[in-house]
């Protein structure tokens, strides 16, 4: 058997940790293995148990979730997983979260099989994790796309290129290969490319980029 997903809860709510912590580890592929009720405690609870993937609360005393990611991000040589976990779907908290690195979001309010379902795609890194949710954001959001070209754009083959585009629409790496006609391991291979030139930690990261630098229009 395939060792469980293990998992950080970070959020200043007793409740919201006690019943996040109760529907995933009623699931045996998950195991939370350890909690935080502040951001800056956050940052050395995962250092210490190195967890494959932490939900944060956006909104946190003392450190909040968007300084709490970075500093996980800049400081672990193979970080966790990063979702970060919040009330408000259009709020620009969640963008600079997702620019700072996390590699998705959840809503606090959202259904027990959406949880676990968000966790496990999170945990394989094969698909953007709600992706009309993530080019809404980047419309409200982004910055103004500056007027030259970004140097990555020009490092893309056709390919590499067509394959950010479908990784902005939320697909697999199988989906990939089956809407452009080749084998999955050509299609991860296409991914670690885009991955390498855009400079990015993972694939929420790249379409982050895309749209910022204005390759993908999100409207």
């Amino acid at each position: 058997m395939n060792s469980p997903v293990r998992l950080v809860l970070a959020d200043d709510e007793r409740m919201v940790r006690t019943a996040l912590r109760v529907i995933l580890q009623a699931e045996p592929d998950l195991e939370v293995v350890g909690e935080a009720a502040t951001g800056a405690e956050a940052v050395p609870v995962v250092r210490a148990l190195r967890p494959d993937v932490v939900l944060m609360d956006v909104r946190m005393p003392e450190i909040d979730g968007i300084r709490a990611t970075e500093q996980i991000l800049a400081t672990m040589d193979e970080p966790p997983r990063i979702v970060v976990v919040t009330t408000f779907e259009n709020d620009s908290y969640v963008y600079d979260a997702l620019r700072a690195g996390a590699a998705g979001f959840l809503l606090k309010r959202a259904a027990a099989e959406d949880l676990v379902q968000a966790v496990r795609l999170v945990a394989r890194s094969d698909s953007l994790l709600f992706p009309a949710a993530v080019r809404a954001l980047a419309a409200a959001y982004r910055p103004r796309p500056p007027a030259a070209v970004a140097p990555w754009v020009k490092r893309l083959t056709e390919r590499e290129a067509e394959v950010l585009r479908l990784m902005a629409k939320g697909l697999t790496n199988a989906e990939i290969a089956a809407a452009l006609g080749f084998g999955a391991a050509t299609a991860k291979t296409h991914v670690a490319a885009v991955l390498a030139k855009t400079g990015a930690r993972d694939r929420t990261q790249a379409v982050i980029i895309a749209y910022e630098t204005g390759f993908i229009r999100p409207s």
